[in-house]
């Protein structure tokens, strides 16, 4: 009796522990999901404001300009363009075209703004035709504003590939372009289509939706409940509540020998 309880402690303090790691992480993802439709809320209020000029964003504080829609005319620097390298889209490996411009308003003086311009179709995800991909001298688009990840470890710049990055970290950009960057990213709407793997086709924003944290945590709060349920199972299920009691009434059972000396004593004795 005394193996079967430390057994069942033991058991059901592991079961409790699992039970209480998927909780926190359901919970975690409601978490992700309350900050999802937050920012879904930002970019559908932000996303009605009016188209302004880049160069009003001077004035205006980055986390606040987020988001926003903007319009750029602009100078194409081609020859200090970088990739961000291994992306994807519509299913093909390719990269992202980091192009610095410089507005033509002076706005920004010596500064350049970068502006995401689009998705080429790259096999290896870092390598492509530059000279097919260029556009015009003069940039003129709309663009979303969009800020800068925060920094994260590891080599920013690809040692496979010349002018390549693996993340969009604003000091090593700046440095392969060599002008100094405005402290957001400019990501270039438009034409998403592919019509032509050697052109640049714009990149999609950010879609609004929830994404799947919801089921993400249903399916925690689900594991919980299954720890939860097969601790039970095991505790109350049929035959542990009376294996133990049975075995001991059996008056057959051996007890060192006792029991057996008395029955063949018993079986003995004349009938007689």
């Amino acid at each position: 009796m005394r193996r079967r309880s430390t057994t069942t402690l033991v058991f059901g303090v592991l079961t409790v522990i699992a039970a209480a790691v998927c909780i926190r992480l359901g919970i975690w993802q409601l978490d992700r999901l309350t900050q999802r439709r937050a920012q879904n809320a930002i970019v559908l209020a932000r996303g009605t404001m009016p188209v302004v000029s880049v160069s009003t964003l001077q004035r205006i504080d980055t986390t606040e300009s987020h988001w926003r829609r903007v319009h750029i005319r602009g100078v194409a620097d081609y020859a200090g363009e970088v990739v961000h390298a291994t992306r994807s889209q519509a299913g093909s490996p390719g990269v992202h075209l980091l192009t610095p411009v410089r507005p033509l308003d002076g706005a920004w003086g010596d500064t350049a703004v970068l502006v995401l311009r689009g998705f080429v179709y790259s096999p290896d995800g870092r390598t492509f035709d530059r000279d097919k991909a260029r556009e015009v001298d003069t940039l003129d688009l709309d663009a979303l504003v969009i800020s800068y990840p925060a920094h994260k470890p590891g080599k920013v710049q690809m040692q496979t590939a010349t002018r390549a990055v693996r993340l969009l970290d604003r000091d090593t950009i700046a440095a392969l372009t060599g002008h100094p960057l405005a402290p957001f990213l400019l990501l270039a709407l438009g034409d998403t289509a592919m019509y032509d793997i050697v052109k640049a086709a714009r990149v999609p924003p950010p879609s609004p939706s929830e994404g799947p944290h919801q089921s993400y945590a249903m399916q925690w709060f689900g594991f919980a409940l299954v720890f939860l349920l097969g601790f039970v199972a095991f505790t109350w299920g049929p035959g542990r509540g009376t294996a133990g009691a049975s075995w001991e009434n059996d008056p057959d059972r051996d007890m060192g020998g006792v029991g057996n000396a008395q029955n063949e004593k018993v079986a003995r004795t004349p009938a007689d």
